[in-house]
């Protein structure tokens, strides 16, 4: 009997021991937990969009996404860039009068944004058999060439599509690199009339004026009629007389011939020194060699 208490006695032991253990704590028997949520890689900036052209006219590409909306075969494609005041604005002859309004942006903004539809010209164009039809046109603003843009385009059938257009390949235009000529002779020595405007019209500048033009770059020399010119400012550029004796005389760069060159002059013919605005233009049609 005895034995019987004491063996009872030892499994209570037994399971009184065994129930008191600590189990393993959740965190020490469990997994690490591995992160399911991805990083997004960094964002990148868009590139900015290239700077306008300098001022001027163009030929220019006129480049789309589809074969039904482009420009008129007689003009092969291109169009004309403008360039004022570094704003960019391109005139496209279409092939007809099917396209009623363009809009710079979404089709599904259009509707919304009347205001900002484009509307059409009427242009003449001529086809290579010399026979001439009337399509519209219409002028584009353009952000930055040779850079994919939207632009919608509503039928006659009144319903919008989105299109990605974009202009490329800009050259000046004939007439403009005609003019460029003009403005900027071979190299070499010329002589050009100039006048002069400006002050209170005593002062005169000596007339032909020596004109010298090396790699591109066009330098006039200046001759005042009197000798009390100390400096002048061409585009805040000072520049200072390029003689000791005699009439105040100065050699300046010529941007181009025929347009007003404005200039500053400082005169101490005065009780003070004065600063004192003129204009120079340069007439090209009195250019000639130097002998």
């Amino acid at each position: 009997m005895k034995k019987l208490q004491l063996a009872s006695l030892t499994l209570a032991a037994l399971l009184l021991a065994g129930c008191g253990a600590s189990a393993p704590s959740t965190a020490e028997s469990a997994p690490e937990a591995v992160s399911t949520v991805e990083t997004a890689p960094a964002a990148t900036e868009a590139p900015a969009p290239a700077a306008a052209l300098p001022d001027g006219v163009y030929t220019a590409k006129f480049n789309t996404d589809s074969s039904m909306f482009h420009a008129n075969e007689a003009v092969d494609g291109m169009g004309t860039l403008t360039v004022e005041n570094g704003t960019m604005t391109f005139h496209v002859s279409l092939q007809s009068q099917k396209i009623v309004n363009l809009y710079p942006g979404m089709a599904a903004d259009a509707p919304a944004h009347e205001s900002d539809w484009l509307q059409p010209t009427v242009d003449t164009v001529t086809y290579s058999d010399g026979t001439s039809d009337e399509v519209y046109g219409f002028d584009i603003p353009v952000a930055a060439v040779d850079t994919d843009f939207q632009l919608a385009i509503l039928g006659t059938k009144g319903t919008w599509y989105d299109h990605t257009v974009s202009i490329s390949d800009a050259e000046p235009a004939a007439e403009d690199a005609a003019a460029a000529a003009v403005e900027t002779p071979a190299d070499g020595s010329y002589t050009c009339a100039v006048t002069l405007e400006g002050g209170s019209g005593r002062a005169t500048v000596e007339s032909p004026a020596a004109l010298t033009v090396a790699d591109g770059v066009m330098t006039a020399t200046i001759v005042w009629s009197s000798p009390n010119y100390d400096y002048m400012l061409i585009d805040g550029e000072k520049y200072l007389p390029v003689n000791t004796d005699g009439n105040s005389t100065f050699e300046i760069p010529v941007a181009a011939l025929d347009t007003a060159l404005a200039v500053t002059a400082d005169t101490v013919a005065m009780s003070t020194p004065h600063e004192i605005d003129y204009t120079l233009t340069f007439d090209s049609a009195t250019l000639a060699a130097a002998e």
